[in-house]
């Protein structure tokens, strides 16, 4: 913790400041000056909810996130989730957990829209998933399989022997998802078309 206030910021992104302040994390949605304000503040306010509802709603479906505590009109608190970063200590059998962890997800008809192993934390009661900032529901083979060929190129882009924690979240994803088998079918397919694009 930074300063006697018990204030830190912790992340900065386009969309948003991250701050933890006396053990809460503050997501505060920044103002875009290119957009009509009023326009601006509707847009903020919708993803702002929208974030807090998919988070929520993520957690019913056996998901581990951060508990949110407060939703405001730009702005969500929520619980400090504290381990290591997934990214430091993937293995095949947590890459196996996260597929699990997705299949609930598109199970529910939740799309994460950003999974990546900075994502994902580590903690004594499994993974937990945070930044919901880009999720939204849809239940089509087409965008789940974009959710997940995003976990992939994750994985060949920043982890070693790649081959194998991929193989490791398909039986995962297999495991607790009926229709896992199209969607893996259909990342082969977004894998290819990006080859030509």
């Amino acid at each position: 913790m930074a300063g006697d206030a018990g204030f830190m910021e912790i992340g900065r992104g386009a969309e948003a400041v991250i701050t933890l302040e006396n053990g809460v994390v503050r997501k505060w949605r920044l103002p875009k000056s290119y957009r009509l304000p009023a326009l601006d503040e509707r847009i903020r306010q919708e993803r702002t909810i929208r974030e807090a509802r998919i988070t929520s709603d993520a957690r019913r479906h056996g998901v581990l996130t951060p508990i949110i505590c407060d939703v405001f009109r730009f702005e969500l608190r929520m619980e400090h989730v504290q381990g290591d970063k997934l990214k430091d200590v993937i293995c095949p059998k947590l890459s196996s957990k996260v597929g699990e962890m997705v299949g609930k997800l598109h199970r529910g008809g939740i799309i994460h829209g950003d999974l990546t192993t900075s994502n994902m934390i580590l903690v004594r009661e499994g993974i937990c998933l945070i930044d919901f900032g880009l999720a939204f529901y849809e239940r089509s083979v087409e965008a789940q399989g974009v959710d997940v060929h995003v976990y992939f190129q994750t994985l060949e882009s920043t982890h070693d022997r790649p081959e194998e924690l991929i193989e490791s979240f398909k039986s995962g994803y297999l495991r607790v998802y009926p229709q896992g088998k199209a969607v893996l079918e259909r990342v082969k397919e977004i894998k290819a078309r990006g080859r030509y694009l």
